[in-house]
């Protein structure tokens, strides 16, 4: 009886709609075993429209190990990258790092060409020029490209016009650092995460607070949101990820790691993963409370001061509804993952060699590359520091090929 009930406080309630998607995930895994590409394809197209996007379907993808060669590196910031977004046609990447002078870069991904530059100032100088006046640890761009936010150390959010680098409005009201920002999908809802272990929501459009959402017990270091009215956050030292639902004013609290939670992303609606400093890599699903898998030291082991330690992960990424994740370190390597059966399991794939902390990772959303921000201290502090690395931007070009059809790339809406 005991037994029954803890398994029952795992479950979160199941939606119709999670329902509906959940039977139609095992019904095209048993196609997929039976090797009818055909009803596949079929039965795909079919229950995207029900579900209103083909993009729930799931990609199994199987990645070659890149070229070492053709991994193209973008230097100018002059102190590490913290964090790094791509535009949504995938053609521009922007950029922040610890650089007093070089808050903001737009790369054009094609040529590598460096094209705005937002210099920043001196701490209380905001009102007087365009950049940040301390550290950036966070970017968010809208998903039409409109909007582009940046949220520093010293409290503050900036709204930019991404096309053209000016800067049009600035939020405040967190009360410590911004830690994690995120657009909902197909909107200007904007989501902010801070270090005073709260949540925001701002309406960017009309430059407009929302609300505040609390519950976390220690700072915030990361957020990632979709299409949904909800979003996600890691919750460092109180050990907790969790799902906020907004319309509800509701949220699901979930455990697992054993270190500071530092970094999360959703992979689909239903699925995200998250890394700690304990070393561990966790995939989750909405509907338990308890990882569906852990990889611990996921990254393996370093020598400190006469102790083996787990390498912190510092970064995560996942192609989004795919089963293809990438995890960051100052292991000496970013780290390629599948998330195999049914989300269940992680399975290594290969390492790409990079020398540095890891601070940052995104995909593309065709996902023909990968994008890492590459620093020689960590974002949030300087614990250790790695000379021989090269603080700048590394273009990781991915090869790909389907073992299953998909009427859409894995990256659309």
């Amino acid at each position: 009886g005991r037994r029954r009930r803890e398994a029952a406080e795992d479950e979160v309630e199941e939606t119709p709609q999670e329902k509906k998607l959940r039977l139609a995930k095992q019904y095209l895994e048993e196609l997929r075993q039976l090797g009818d590409q055909g009803a596949v394809l079929a039965y795909s197209r079919a229950w995207g429209r029900v579900l209103g996007s083909p993009a729930h379907i799931l990609l199994f993808l199987q990645v070659q190990p890149p070229d070492p060669a053709r991994i193209r590196v973008l230097r100018g910031h002059q102190l590490p990258v913290t964090c790094l977004v791509i535009s949504p046609d995938d053609r521009f990447i922007f950029s922040s790092s610890k650089d007093g002078s070089l808050i903001k870069c737009k790369w054009e991904v094609d040529s590598g060409k460096r094209l705005c530059v937002v210099p920043g100032g001196k701490k209380g100088t905001e009102e007087r020029h365009m950049g940040h006046a301390s550290h950036v640890l966070c970017m968010a761009i809208s998903s039409d490209g409109k909007y582009l936010a940046t949220g520093d150390r010293n409290k503050l959010i900036m709204i930019w016009d991404a096309a053209t680098c000016k800067r049009l409005h600035i939020f405040t009201g967190h009360r410590d650092a911004v830690s994690g920002l995120s657009f909902r999908k197909g909107t200007h809802q904007l989501y902010s995460a801070s270090h005073d272990r709260c949540v925001k929501v701002w309406d960017v459009a009309e430059n407009a607070y929302v609300e505040t959402l609390f519950g976390h017990q220690d700072v915030i270091t990361g957020l990632d949101s979709l299409s949904r009215e909800c979003c996600v956050t890691a919750g460092g030292r109180d050990g907790t990820v969790r799902l906020w639902k907004i319309p509800e004013e509701s949220q699901l609290v979930f455990s697992g790691h054993q270190g500071s939670i530092d970094c999360i992303q959703l992979i689909n609606e239903e699925h995200m993963v998250s890394g700690a400093d304990d070393g561990s890599l966790a995939l989750w699903g909405l509907t338990k409370k308890k990882p569906l898998a852990l990889a611990r030291q996921a990254h393996g082991e370093q020598e400190s001061q006469g102790l083996q330690q787990p390498y912190w992960i510092s970064a995560v990424a996942a192609l989004r509804n795919s089963d293809l994740l990438a995890t960051g370190s100052h292991s000496g390597s970013v780290k390629l993952w599948k998330c195999g059966e049914g989300f269940r399991k992680l399975e290594h794939l290969l390492d790409i060699p990079l020398v540095g902390f890891v601070n940052s990772l995104k995909f593309s959303a065709a996902g023909d590359f990968l994008v890492a921000g590459i620093g020689q201290e960590h974002r949030l502090g300087r614990w250790w520091r790695i000379k021989e690395a090269k603080n700048s931007i590394c273009i990781i070009p991915l090869k790909q090929k389907t073992t299953a059809p998909s009427p859409e790339s894995p990256g659309s809406t």
